[in-house]
């Protein structure tokens, strides 16, 4: 059973684990319409819960095909016994998920989780099916807060989102603005009102996609504006925007582009104004990395599992970087034919794993995941924690240059 979480804020660990967990469940399936999923919200009474199951229960002896019938009510007999352990339901509500699994050939295995979600359950649920019901949960795990993007200059304007730690681009288009250069055969006067009419149907258009694109978006904290020359600020000052995206507009910016690399550029020059959100602390920790790993001496950074392991253990890890697409477990092994006693880090858990001292076949044990591993050592140290996301530019260089694990040091080696 997965280890529970309470409250609704979780911690960075918190929040790993239960991504984890969600991973592993969404890659189990059933051989048929086996698998349970039950969400119970805070308001609803157990007693209510355990009624309705009794009666699926019921509903369920006209299974036609034995072995679905058998495992679907056997799924539903565990629920009903885990919910006696409740006397309300938690906070946040509770969700499980329980059934048969395929397994090895024609193998089954009953797999069974117990979920207290991040946010609060809405909605009691029963859903039998090949595969769990995740949507509910998924969605929880969604950047609550989001800012949108403009760059724009008199030729073309894009407009994007900027979600956590990912940018994704809504719209590009060009202005069809005329050029000040005056075409032969109009008065000066007549092609300026051109120009300005044109000019003012693109903003126009812009302000307008702004408003479809941002105006009724959940968790919005802010628009940014950026664009080479003046034309940000006129459209930024001058009313086009909806009334209620106005009060948003955290600043305008100087920037080079306004296609989709000017939206990179935008998130990266207000980054002062969006110091406390993920990507840039992310950033900054990343770049710090890289420049004392530059350095020829006195470098204040580490990486790699064994040496990262090794500072950590003598207490000279400040603050310790994991990337969250890790994928590693930490495992006990006996060896019979040497002797040796350790532990080995692995990408999954085969049935043998060859001893790191001899090469023979070793027996394995316990195990567990390497991140969860890893920041039970930092804890007992006193070292910091930062997760750093695979989804961007930064966190992707840390999964694959550096393996994932990486340190900032408070100390340098010596010699």
């Amino acid at each position: 059973m997965a280890e529970k979480i309470q409250g609704e804020t979780l911690t960075d660990r918190q929040k790993y684990d239960f991504k984890r967990d969600l991973e592993t469940i969404k890659n189990l399936k059933g051989r048929g319409t086996e698998l349970i999923s039950v969400y119970v919200p805070p308001t609803k009474q157990i007693s209510d819960v355990s009624n309705y199951l009794r009666e699926e229960f019921s509903q369920a002896s006209n299974i036609k095909s034995q072995g679905t019938r058998k495992n679907v009510q056997g799924a539903i007999q565990s629920i009903l016994a885990r919910l006696k352990y409740f006397k309300t339901p938690p906070a946040n509500g509770v969700v499980f998920f329980v059934g048969e699994t395929s397994s090895i050939g024609d193998q089954t295995k009953m797999i069974q989780y117990v979920l207290e979600p991040p946010d609060p359950i809405t909605t009691f649920l029963y859903r039998c099916d090949s595969e769990f019901y995740l949507e509910p949960l998924q969605d929880m795990l969604l950047d609550k807060k989001v800012y949108g993007l403009i760059v724009v200059d008199r030729s073309e304007a894009t407009l994007g989102v900027l979600r956590g730690k990912r940018i994704i681009v809504i719209r590009n288009f060009d202005s069809l603005v005329p050029s000040k250069h005056r075409k032969g055969g109009q008065s000066a006067q007549r092609f300026e009102r051109l120009i300005e009419i044109a000019a003012n149907d693109y903003y126009n258009k812009l302000a307008n996609l702004a408003t479809d694109s941002f105006l009724n978006l959940e968790g919005l904290a802010g628009i940014l504006i950026g664009g080479p020359g003046p034309t940000k600020d006129y459209f930024a000052d001058t009313g086009y925007l909806h009334h209620e995206l106005q009060k948003k507009v955290l600043g305008t910016y100087d920037i080079g582009y306004t296609d989709e690399y000017g939206l990179k550029e935008l998130v990266d020059k207000a980054k002062e104004d969006l110091s406390d959100l993920d990507l840039m602390r992310e950033k900054r920790l990343i770049l710090r990395l890289l420049e004392e790993i530059r350095k020829s001496e006195g470098s204040l950074a580490a990486y790699g599992e064994d040496e990262v392991r090794h500072s950590i253990q003598i207490g000279q890890v400040d603050i310790l970087l994991l990337s969250e697409g890790l994928r590693k477990r930490r495992v006990d092994i006996n060896c019979p034919s040497c002797g040796f006693n350790g532990k080995v880090s692995v990408p999954t858990v085969p049935d043998v794993i060859p001893c790191p001292k001899c090469n023979q076949s070793a027996n394995t044990g316990a195990d567990v995941d390497i991140v969860d591993e890893l920041f039970e050592l930092a804890d007992s140290m006193g070292t910091k924690v930062e997760l750093i996301s695979a989804d961007s530019e930064e966190g992707d260089m840390l999964l694959k240059a550096f393996g994932g694990i990486a340190a900032l040091l408070r100390f340098a080696t010596s010699g």
